[in-house]
């Protein structure tokens, strides 16, 4: 008995430690943002805008409308689109970055504009939320501000790093969703986002 636990662990152990030396190789062909933006003959990313594709798993950085470079993604273990608190799914639509977080425990996170005027109109059809709290949504999404995310579509949404786990899990050959429903990349890719976008940034989240 002793000796069949043993040998699965040891099993499990070099499994996952393959899955990872593969998942190093893959990554190492990954050229810098600064290589990226050489190789498109652009000396600065103009008008940042970030478009998030759910089914191909990546994060798109554009300069106005020139694609500067891919990011692979992860999403909430839902695999649903977000429509209420501690759903553990990711939103869909059209969302700006409110508020730019520097000291966050995966890195760095920058804080999306969920629930947006779509999501609001929706809740308060559904009756999830009431009139109260429809025009509390409306007023902070007309005005740009980051949500409460006390709300019953929940709230607190935005792209963040991996954190203290970042070499397994960014290492990984094979897709692991594992948020509440905020998108992930590796805490590198995060420190490379930081220095083009700003505040205002527009990001579309699609299917």
């Amino acid at each position: 008995m002793v000796k069949n636990v043993l040998l699965f662990t040891g099993g499990l152990f070099l499994f996952l430690t393959g899955c990872v030396l593969y998942g190093v190789l893959l990554n190492v062909k990954e050229k810098p943002l600064q290589q990226e933006m050489a190789l498109k003959g652009l000396t600065k990313v103009e008008n940042p805008r970030i478009v998030i594709n759910r089914t191909t798993f990546e994060l798109a950085l554009y300069s106005d409308t020139i694609l500067v470079k891919k990011y692979r993604a992860v999403f909430g273990r839902n695999p649903l689109a977000k429509r209420s608190a501690n759903d553990n799914a990711t939103p869909i639509g059209v969302y700006k970055i409110c508020e730019i977080v520097t000291s966050h425990k995966y890195g760095k996170l920058f804080k999306l504009t969920y629930p947006n005027l779509q999501d609001v109109e929706a809740g308060l059809a559904k009756g999830i939320l009431s009139q109260d709290e429809y025009e509390k949504l409306r007023f902070d999404n007309n005005y740009g501000e980051c949500v409460n995310a006390e709300t019953k579509l929940g709230g607190n949404v935005g792209i963040h790093g991996i954190g203290e786990l970042n070499f397994i899990f960014k290492n990984l050959p094979f897709v692991f969703n594992w948020t509440d429903g905020s998108i992930a990349i590796s805490n590198e890719n995060i420190d490379e986002l930081y220095n083009v976008i700003t505040k205002g940034t527009e990001v579309v989240i699609i299917k």
